[in-house]
């Protein structure tokens, strides 16, 4: 399984997978809103998004309504610049919401747990 990371930032979007692929998880690497679209009808084998913010043509937050629109449920985490909390207040339905910074790999570690806690638990037939 995978993790689709859209990123415009070639070096933004190298160092998201290569903290990903060094918390052992497999990595896609895609540039813009349309390629991880695309990428998404393609493949299968995909379980997550981690989606930069700001990009030209896309935010993160209108490619995760867009897909929301598709039917597509994939979990969804967005990274940012910014204030996290701003983003989220815009859209709320999202996974997680990360700041870029020294605590990237330390903070998408722990939203990966998070989303796996909560998979878990509706399984198990929880509530989320």
């Amino acid at each position: 399984m995978h993790i689709l990371v859209i990123d415009d930032d070639a070096l933004a979007g190298e160092m998201t997978a290569a903290i990903l692929d060094q918390l052992g998880h497999a990595t896609l690497l895609v540039d813009n809103a349309g390629a991880a679209c695309a990428a998404l009808a393609q493949r299968r084998d995909i379980w997550l998004l981690v989606c930069d913010l700001h990009m030209p043509d896309t935010s993160g937050i209108e490619l995760f309504r867009h897909l929301r629109t598709q039917a597509c449920t994939l979990p969804f985490i967005l990274l940012t610049g910014d204030s996290p909390a701003l983003a989220v207040r815009e859209e709320a339905r999202i996974d997680a919401c990360l700041r870029k910074d020294a605590q990237l790999e330390r903070n998408l570690d722990a939203a990966l747990a998070e989303l796996a806690a909560r998979a878990r638990r509706l399984t198990a037939g929880e509530q989320p």
